[in-house]
C-alpha cells in the first residue's frame, strides 16, 4: 500500500501519493504558495502541515503554520509539522524486536495516526510508502524499546529508524522529513536493493539527521 497516511484497504489514487509529488517530482516553473493563504513561499524555506482529513503533506508560509501551531491539539483539518529531532542512544530495539516488525528494508517509520487511532508503519520502496500491516505485539515489542515514542506527536511527529549490522539508530523527526525520503529513494532507486545512488542518499540523509538531533535527556550511553 503506498499512501502518505494509509487507511486500511484504501489503493493510492496514482503511481505518486499527492502528498509525496513535491519530493518525487521536478518542481514546476511556477513560484510555490501557501495552501491556505495564498502568499508566494520561498521554495527551499518553507513549513509544511498535515492535512488530517487527505492525509497529505501541505505547504504554509510562516504566519499560517505560527497560527495553526499556537492552536496546539485542538480539533482542525490542519496541523503545523514541528522542526525537533530527538535520538535516543540508548534505546533497547534489538535485532529481535526488529524481525517482529516484518520490515523487508532496513529503514522504517511509525507515526500515530489520529483518524484511524492506531500506529502506521511505513517504509521506503520503489512504489513509494509502502505500509507495513503491524501485528500489535510487534509494535508494543519495539515501542517499549524507547522513550521516544511516548513523545510522539499524533499526525505530524515520526519514530524513525535504520537497521545496522551492530545497532538500530532510532529517532524522533518531523513527519515531512520521513516523506522527502521516500521521494528520494523513489528517485534513485535501481534494482533488487536499490542501488549505489540510493544507498549514498540515504548515507547523505541520515548524517543529516544525526547532526540535527539533539540526544533524549537521560539517554546518554
Amino acid at each position: 500500500m503506498s499512501a502518505p497516511f494509509p487507511s486500511p484497504g484504501q489503493a493510492p489514487p496514482g503511481p505518486a501519493p499527492s502528498g509525496l509529488r513535491r519530493f518525487t517530482t521536478p518542481r514546476p516553473p511556477r513560484e510555490e504558495q501557501c495552501e491556505l493563504c495564498g502568499t508566494p513561499l520561498d521554495g527551499e524555506r518553507h513549513r509544511h502541515l498535515v492535512d488530517t482529513e487527505k492525509r497529505a503533506l501541505a505547504c504554509a508560509c510562516a504566519p499560517c503554520a505560527q497560527l495553526l501551531a499556537r492552536q496546539g491539539a485542538s480539533p482542525g483539518r490542519f496541523r503545523t509539522v514541528p522542526g525537533r529531532f530527538l535520538s535516543d542512544p540508548r534505546h533497547r530495539i534489538d535485532n529481535t524486536a526488529w524481525e517482529l516488525l516484518r520490515i523487508p528494508v532496513g529503514v522504517a517509520f511509525f507515526f500515530r495516526n489520529a483518524a484511524l487511532d492506531r500506529l502506521v508503519a511505513l517504509y521506503p520502496s520503489p512504489a513509494g510508502a509502502t505500509e507495513s500491516e503491524l501485528e500489535p505485539v510487534a509494535w508494543q515489542t519495539a515501542l517499549a524499546g524507547t522513550r521516544l515514542a511516548a513523545l510522539l506527536e499524533p499526525d505530524v511527529e515520526a519514530l524513525l529508524l535504520r537497521r545496522g549490522e551492530d545497532r538500530t539508530e532510532c529517532y524522533l523527526v518531523p513527519i515531512d522529513l520521513c516523506y522527502e525520503l521516500v521521494g528520494r529513494m523513489r528517485l534513485r532507486w535501481q534494482g533488487f536493493d536499490g542501488g549505489a545512488e540510493a544507498r549514498a542518499e540515504l548515507e547523505a540523509f541520515f548524517a543529516h539527521v544525526r547532526e540535527q538531533a539533539e540526544i533524549l535527556q537521560g539517554s546518554r550511553p
